[in-house]
């Protein structure tokens, strides 16, 4: 038996917990996802330790200089050090993608349980307006309601969690309409258990194996929405800057100074690619194995 076939084989009476650590540390994409994203939550928050400059600070004698000594990553139209930007702007980039995130969830995630496990008119009425929401473009519906609101990256995040909450919604009602049926639940409601007590102690645990698979998608998407946002100017406001706004600042100048575009945007797809690719990771290690209560 090779050590593959081993590492593969489930121990007896191994923990699910245990079972997910195993099979995602044999994901060797995964967990060089995991890596590169560690490295870059690790330099977003010691920016103000790795960054060589005030990221603010202008020297218009400077601006536009290619990589160099002084400026590894060179400076921007108005002399500002891009690698000290970058750094900054990967706090913003990635605050805003958990706050998206989170306002999803809690908009998503209860609703879904509530429509999933209740059915009938309330089902019916909650899964009109996702749909409703869904038929809208995405990118659409976000620009309208940043509009409604005052340009500012709190906006923009709220509006990229609306955006993604009936996503999360449709994901938790169908797996909430598919655990109700189990005869776990129907025991749980013959011994006199409530419908608040089925829901979060039975349908909940339940649904977060793919709860937290689309979370994990979700928040390289957010990240996308956010850089999309601020690169149309309606999302982080100056000084600030996060790798959309930074982005879409350097469009003016990518003949003359090409890295301003690269840098940001090489930001945006690594990191985009390694939410995705540990989110096919979780997927894979958790398989179809759900906890019954």
């Amino acid at each position: 038996m090779t050590a593959v076939a081993i590492a593969a084989t489930p121990a007896r009476g191994e923990s699910p917990a245990r079972r997910f650590v195993r099979r995602f540390r044999h994901d060797r994409a995964a967990m060089t996802a995991s890596v590169v994203l560690l490295v870059i939550v690790v330099c977003a928050v010691a920016a103000p330790l790795l960054a060589p400059y005030d990221p603010d600070a202008q020297s218009l004698t400077d601006r536009l200089q290619a990589f160099n000594g002084d400026h590894w990553l060179g400076t921007d139209d108005l002399g500002r050090d891009v690698l000290s930007r970058l750094l900054f702007a990967s706090r913003v980039s990635l605050i805003a993608a958990v706050q998206a995130t989170a306002v999803g969830v809690v908009l998503g995630v209860p609703t879904g349980l509530v429509a999933g496990y209740a059915r009938g008119v309330i089902d019916n009425v909650l899964g009109r307006i996702a749909d409703a929401m869904m038929s809208i473009p995405a990118l659409l519906l976000a620009l309208a309601i940043v509009g409604v609101l005052e340009p500012n990256l709190t906006s923009a995040m709220i509006a990229i969690g609306i955006v993604y909450a009936p996503r999360l919604f449709r994901i938790t009602r169908s797996a909430a309409l598919s655990v109700r049926e189990e005869t776990f639940v129907e025991a749980a409601c013959s011994v006199g258990a409530g419908p608040w007590r089925i829901v979060t102690g039975h349908v909940l645990p339940n649904v977060l194996s793919p709860l937290i698979v689309q979370v994990s998608l979700s928040m390289g998407f957010a990240i996308l929405f956010e850089a999309s946002i601020s690169f149309l100017g309606l999302g982080v406001q100056p000084p600030d800057a996060s790798w959309g706004s930074m982005l879409g600042r350097s469009t003016r100048f990518f003949e003359q100074s090409p890295h301003l575009v690269v840098v940001p945007g090489v930001m945006i797809l690594v990191t985009v690619l390694a939410f995705n690719v540990i989110g096919d990771g979780i997927r894979d290690s958790l398989g179809t194995e759900v906890r019954r209560g």
